[in-house]
């Protein structure tokens, strides 16, 4: 049930993949990744944000954050995946403590069609050598996105850390492969896989969360949460009171709204009230869709009552959001 629930928020939020760099990287090396924000035009331009990883293919290396969430360096090796879900910035290097200035001009600049994957080779003529394949996805962030509020700042998969991991061993197989015989489509082809990927990782994420864990992701994965959010993301549109939700995923009423609001963060109607906004929000950039019709689809029986509701969340009318988001 829940898995649905996930996909469902996945499409809504807009996510795509991009695979943007493969690196080829001999000792000494080091490249330092800025802020995510700062390079979104280039590399996912129209994006609200962009969400950067790296998958090690070969070889080893170290990464850490910089700045204001900085991090403890962590060793990478063959097969390891991170994902930087809040683009902070980040360093990775053949060897732990190293730093270097962002590297702008290899992201292009906002509107140039660059070839990708960029091939990108750096270091010295040391021994050991790493590859990496590296990229991005971009989503929306407004006006929620209870998935990448429930992120850490640093995501890693690694073969040490799970017993198995076959599928994101198939996307390393395939995408390496893809890369090197560059036939038409590729692009289009790394892109849908390192989708894939990112899902996968987040399912290995969920399936890690202990038990005081909270967030959208706990609330997913608990029983009771789990059931609640998919029958509020089955039916967004029906006038839900907490007694139908609590009724039809069998429990009271007092012992859903704590355990959601405990997991989640806010009650179960206000987190209907959020989703309904992104649902909207994203009908709303199509121009022929009627505004009137939007606020019927999300639940609301006049234009009038979603203006508001959708003013008073957003900080815009639906017009204003629908005229800037064009």
């Amino acid at each position: 049930m829940s898995a649905d629930t996930l996909s469902d928020v996945l499409a809504a939020v807009h996510l795509s993949g991009s695979v943007f760099f493969e690196v080829t990287a001999k000792s000494p090396w080091v490249a330092e990744a800025p802020p995510a924000a700062q390079i979104a035009p280039q590399v996912a331009p129209g994006a609200q944000h962009a969400i950067e990883y790296h998958v090690v293919t070969a070889g080893s290396c170290w990464i850490s954050l910089v700045g204001n969430n900085a991090s403890e360096p962590v060793k990478l090796t063959e097969g390891d995946i991170v994902v930087v879900p809040h683009g902070d910035p980040h360093v990775v290097s053949s060897a732990p403590g190293m730093r270097a200035e962002p590297n702008f001009d290899v992201y292009g600049k906002p509107g140039e069609d660059v070839a990708v994957p960029f091939r990108l080779q750096t270091g010295g003529d040391g021994p050991s050598e790493s590859r990496l394949i590296c990229g991005f996805f971009s989503c929306d962030v407004r006006p929620f996105n209870p998935l990448l509020d429930s992120l850490p700042r640093f995501m890693r998969v690694g073969r040490d850390s799970l017993a198995s991991h076959s599928l994101l061993d198939e996307f390393i197989r395939f995408a390496t492969t893809e890369m090197r015989n560059k036939r038409a489509g590729s692009q289009s082809v790394l892109n849908r896989l390192s989708e894939l990927m990112f899902v996968e990782v987040i399912r290995l994420y969920m399936d890690q969360l202990e038990g005081g864990n909270t967030g959208w992701l706990a609330g997913l994965r608990d029983p009771l949460v789990g059931r609640a959010l998919t029958l509020l993301h089955a039916r967004p549109s029906r006038a839900w009171t907490l007694e139908q939700l609590a009724s039809e995923a069998a429990a009271s009423r007092s012992v859903l709204a704590d355990r959601f609001n405990d997991l989640v963060g806010y009650p179960p109607i206000q987190y209907l009230t959020r989703w309904r906004m992104q649902i909207a929000a994203r009908r709303l950039m199509d121009p022929t869709a009627r505004i009137a019709s939007v606020a019927h689809e999300v639940g609301y029986e006049s234009e009038a009552a979603f203006s508001r509701a959708f003013k008073k969340f957003v900080g815009q009318s639906p017009g204003q959001w629908r005229t800037r988001s064009s």
